[in-house]
């Protein structure tokens, strides 16, 4: 992925990038009361850190979001076995200067985009309802509500079929 929405930059993970997408995440985590769980094995968040084994390694993607070089945003799926050819959005955050902008629901159509041309067939995601605006973007987007939250820090979790 290498992308330009107004005047930031999506593109691909890389290794040095690790440290400042995973404060991304923290940081927006944290803003929300939501707990970080990065480095604990099997831990919620460890996919933020550990990229290469969680996305690349799966058959997933990691995309970081630049605006004046740093990074200000994140976003990501990956394979789920939630259902045949499923994959999971994961970690699509975004620091306050970035949002507001229609930035997220491009970046949540990219991910259904590139996740359609690998193949899958139903995308999930889970989310947490103080997380309101992600909410909203997803139910407009056509996601519809299930049951089978597995994350501790969430409460809600949604499918859509591509």
């Amino acid at each position: 992925m290498h992308t330009q929405y107004l005047s930031y930059l999506i593109r691909d993970w890389q290794p040095a990038d690790r440290k400042a997408a995973a404060h991304v995440v923290e940081t927006v985590l944290t803003e929300y009361g939501l707990g970080w769980e990065g480095t604990c094995g099997g831990s919620a968040d460890q996919d933020a850190v550990e990229v290469e084994t969680h996305y690349w390694q799966t058959g997933g993607e990691f995309w970081v979001v630049e605006s004046a070089g740093e990074i200000v945003g994140t976003a990501a799926y990956c394979p789920t076995d939630r259902s045949d050819n499923g994959a999971e959005v994961r970690k699509m955050f975004l620091l306050p200067m970035a949002r507001g902008q229609g930035l997220g629901r491009y970046l949540l159509t990219q991910i259904e985009m590139a996740a359609r041309q690998r193949g899958v067939q139903t995308l999930w995601l889970e989310t947490a309802t103080v997380l309101d605006r992600a909410v909203a973007l997803y139910e407009k987007s056509g996601y519809l509500p299930a049951a089978g939250v597995e994350t501790a820090r969430c409460d809600r979790i949604y499918y859509k079929p591509l």
